[in-house]
């Protein structure tokens, strides 16, 4: 496969990202499989390097070594994007038709721009907040460049290597690696020794891996994971030992690191709460497209004025629109991130305060996440299992004194013996671990290398008596032992007693832990000059297991999320055995794990249903754990993805909320919404309860004054027909509205019931209608009797006679009462509404909602009882109520309350939930 046609094919499909994802996987799998000089050839390039003159053609052809970045657009278009609400629209364009009706064709005297004047306060004051929130958030892209910015050792014309900036490089180049440098692109290795890289940013694992000039077995590298592929080194990858040359393969986003990254420059997609957002606006449209014209026919044909029934058909599709809802929604996402920062969590997109209450499944990875992030050694053990000072003893003379790099392993050793005694001898008893270092001194060693994967080093007393010993796989170490020591007597290595040593070796591997075998010989022949024709002849004395063990809290925080009804699912590119065993002991179901090679052979439909009941997922590519959490999300789960290395970004950008850590890479940052203090899913679980508490008062107020303004459909139309003047003018229409809806800003800081945090909150279109269609003519049937009483009792008795036997002050008087009367009607049953329907439970039991919700529903039902007999009032048209109208305020009142409750047990038993 020619790496020139395979770019020109994938250039000519570049809207297939999949396609050419997958192309640029087998272009490595190739690269790996190839021989030197048949790369070399289809690269055009050489073991000494690129000519000069070849470069600048390789970069105009193949690339630049760059990442695709996401662009950050200007102020103006950021700060006009914060108002790219669907709610902001629909007030845009009432406001618009505000100043038609009432400037524009308006006559002198009654020209008036007060409504468009605080429908545009509203929107701006919401527009604005969320800019600022927006701007807060680290959503700029400079990490990335900056992440991948550094030089390397490049060899061109044969020079033997100079260095050059990463960004310079090119496919083809041939580069030099030693020890901390930083891969700087898609490496084939052409020749190694004792090559160690730290994949952790690709793979998330934290063990060092050792890189071949070729591959073990070539016909395995079709099924293998391309991070397990020995003689590829990948871009972002570290060096933690030894050097190496390699030929560049793949640069910038064609790299692996350049796959997973390559999402932060596509915008992201759509979230739950974006859709519920989109679907409840159209219901709001839809209504406004039905009841305009339906008012405007009937008024205009019962009253005969058609301006005026335009008026008041306007007047009324304003009071359908919840005008404060863009800024009562930003404020309750403001407070929610308030609320999310005093448990150590920072928000960067407000709209995923909500996306985080509504995830029912967190997808999450392994390493630091549900483990300490940390090799600790687990358990020293001789070859019947018990536990033995002894090893321990041996295993930290062959740490201490090897001259190489201490790798985690090493480290692990050296910490435990260092905690606590190396020998259970009597008289050794007392003995640390500095005892011994002071005791002995090194001799010689044999490195590590992955041909014999262990490490031999010989040590000398005081006495001149030498010992080697030896640690490493458990199979590499039986294969140098001849013997085994047993209860402190040695035997024969063979047989039944080596099937039980290796049975006991796979057993502690089954519980996910890193196996190494430990060995000794006493005074080798070769002790100043070790050889590997030394290691022979030894006696195997037990094993030591290793384990990054899970976190005390990761058991507490996956049963604190199943109570809240939010599963845990393990994406993880550790191993399956490992995953599968740490999962357990969390009490994560790991009865059935997939890899990422099973994964790979599935269609979308069978990994959909595999992943409804698999809780774990192992060996996964940064692609495949996208993969998983789409199918998840298209199933129809919420879906929250955390993660902290450049594998995971992909996913979190497919989630409904990602979510890393502060100590995440920078890529892992930028992809996500919500960032943890913390890296505990403890902390994520308070975050889930804030988003919770966020939603269910959101959507308290869509619910309640859609609902309410449902109502005012039926009452408006039944008006409009039987009645023959308008039930309420434009302007104290607006007012009314204008009230309500302050009373409404305390909305976010009501106390919510402990049922709605106990499980997932989606933002549901159609739960609102069936909540809407429910109550709103609860507010009707009202309404109607308030019109019959006012119109045939109060009304005549304040003019002093019926509608058709006053004269026109008369009739003004009537009018004007009527009107009052239904405005403070309006006011007392929309407010009992509110306290009604903001719990399941009953007005007087459970969570009383937050004193500034009372305090500011009962300041606007004395603002809308007193207005009629205040200048304002009289400016309005209303006219004072008599006495009476309190009795039958009362009883209006009551028997709203009562029907209200009622429909609200049916309600909930219907649908199980009221909010």
């Amino acid at each position: 496969m020619m790496l020139r046609n395979l770019f020109t094919r994938m250039a000519s499909h570049a809207k297939k990202a999949a396609e050419n994802t997958a192309a640029q996987q087998d272009w490595l799998r190739h690269a790996a499989t190839a021989s030197r000089a048949e790369l070399f050839a289809e690269l055009n390039s050489r073991e000494e390097g690129l000519a000069s003159d070849q470069v600048d053609a390789a970069r105009e052809f193949y690339g630049a070594n760059a990442m695709a970045r996401a662009a950050r657009r200007p102020l103006p278009y950021r700060f006009l994007a914060a108002f790219a609400d669907p709610f902001t629209y629909i007030l845009v364009f009432i406001a618009i038709v505000s100043v038609l009706t009432d400037w524009v064709f308006a006559s002198g005297s009654e020209r008036d721009l007060s409504t468009p004047l605080i429908i545009g306060i509203m929107v701006a004051v919401s527009g604005v907040l969320r800019f600022v929130q927006d701007e807060k958030s680290t959503v700029a892209a400079e990490a990335l460049a900056e992440m991948v910015e550094s030089c390397a050792e490049v060899e061109r014309d044969g020079d033997g290597g100079n260095e050059i900036p990463a960004d310079e490089i090119v496919v083809g180049d041939v580069v030099h690696l030693s020890s901390g440098d930083i891969v700087p692109a898609d490496l084939r290795i052409f020749a190694a020794r004792d090559l160690f890289v730290s994949q952790a940013s690709l793979t998330g694992e934290s063990d060092a891996v050792e890189k071949r000039p070729h591959l073990a077995d070539a016909a395995d590298a079709d099924g293998a994971a391309l991070t397990d592929l020995c003689d590829l080194a990948f871009m972002g990858s570290t060096v933690i030992s030894g050097n190496a040359r390699g030929v560049v393969v793949a640069t910038g986003s064609r790299t692996m690191f350049g796959e997973a990254t390559g999402t932060l420059a596509c915008r992201k997609r759509r979230t739950s709460f974006d859709e519920g957002i989109a679907t409840t606006s159209r219901l709001l449209m839809c209504l406004m497209a039905v009841v305009l014209p339906i008012v405007f026919v009937v008024s205009g044909l019962t009253k005969d004025n058609w301006l005026d029934a335009l008026l008041f058909s306007l007047s009324v599709a304003v009071g359908l629109t919840p005008e404060m809802l863009p800024m009562l929604v930003t404020t309750c996402l403001g407070k929610g991130a308030v609320d999310l920062s005093r448990d150590h969590v920072i928000v960067k997109r407000l709209d995923a305060v909500q996306d985080l209450g509504a995830i029912d499944v967190l997808c999450t990875d392994k390493t630091g996440t549900l483990t300490e992030d940390r090799i600790v050694l687990e358990r020293y053990l001789d070859v019947d299992g018990r536990d033995s000072a002894r090893v321990l003893r041996y295993a930290f003379l062959n740490s201490y004194f090897s001259t190489g790099v201490k790798n985690l392993i090493d480290n692990a050793i050296v910490e435990r013996a260092l905690a606590e005694g190396t020998d259970e001898r009597s008289g050794d008893a007392g003995v640390t671990a500095d005892e011994l270092a002071q005791r002995y001194h090194g001799i010689d060693e044999l490195p590590f290398d992955f041909e014999r994967r262990r490490l031999s080093v010989v040590v000398g007393d005081a006495d001149g008596r030498t010992r080697m010993v030896t640690k490493g796989a458990l199979d590499e170490v039986l294969a140098v032992c001849n013997k085994v020591e047993v209860d402190g007597t040695v035997l024969p290595l063979a047989g039944e007693l080596r099937e039980k040593v290796l049975a006991r070796g796979e057993a502690l591997a089954d519980e996910g832990m890193r196996v190494l075998g430990v060995a000794r010989k006493d005074n080798p022949a070769g002790a100043a000059a070790l050889t590997a024709d030394d290691e022979r002849d030894m006696v195997l004395i037990g094993y030591l297991a290793f384990l990054d063990p899970p976190k005390a809290s990761s058991a507490d925080a996956v049963r604190a999320l199943a109570a809240h009804g939010v599963a845990t699912k393990v994406l993880t590119g550790d191993s399956a055995r490992v995953a599968a065993h740490v999962c357990r002991a969390i009490g994560i179901p790991a009865d059935e794990v997939l890899t990422g090679m099973e994964i790979e052979v599935l269609d979308d439909a069978e990994l959909t249903a595999r992943a409804q009941s698999a809780c774990v997922f192992a060996k996964l590519s940064p692609a495949q754990k996208a993969r998983v959490v789409r199918v998840l999300r298209e199933s129809g789960h919420a879906v929250g993805f955390m993660g902290d290395g450049v594998n995971d970004a992909a996913a979190m950008r497919e989630s409904d909320c990602g979510i890393s850590v502060d100590s995440a890479t920078d890529v892992a940052r930028e992809a996500a919404d919500i960032i943890l203090l913390e890296k505990d899913l403890m902390v994520l679980e308070h975050g889930i309860e804030a988003g919770r508490r966020t939603y269910a008062n959101m959507i308290k107020y869509v619910k309640m004054t859609v609902s309410s303004n449902f109502g005012n459909i039926f009452s408006v139309v039944a008006a409009a027909a039987l009645l023959p003047f308008l039930p309420m003018g434009a302007v104290q229409l607006l007012l009314l509205n204008l009230i309500y809806d302050l009373t409404c800003t305390a909305i976010p800081w009501d106390r919510v019931d402990d049922d709605m945090i106990a499980r997932p909150c989606r933002w549901d279109t159609a739960s609102a209608r069936r909540f809407m269609v429910t109550f709103g003519p609860a507010s009707s049937v009202f309404d109607i009797a308030t019109f019959a009483a006012l119109f045939f009792w109060i009304c005549p008795m304040a003019a002093g006679g019926a509608w058709e036997t006053l004269d026109a002050a008369g009739q003004a008087l009537f009018v004007g009462t009527f009107q009052a009367g239904w405005f403070i009607e309006s006011m007392w049953t929309q407010t009992l509404a509110v306290h009604l329907m903001r719990s399941e439970k009953g007005l007087f039991h459970g969570e009383h909602a937050a004193w500034v919700l009372i305090a500011l529903g009962a300041a606007g039902v004395v603002v809308a009882t007193a207005l009629p007999i205040t200048p304002l009032g009289e400016t309005l048209d209303f006219c004072p109520l008599p006495a009476q109208f309190a009795g039958l305020l009362a009883a209006v009142v009551a028997g709203y309350a009562a029907l209200v409750s009622i429909a609200k047990r049916l309600f909930v038993r219907r649908e199980s939930s009221l909010l």
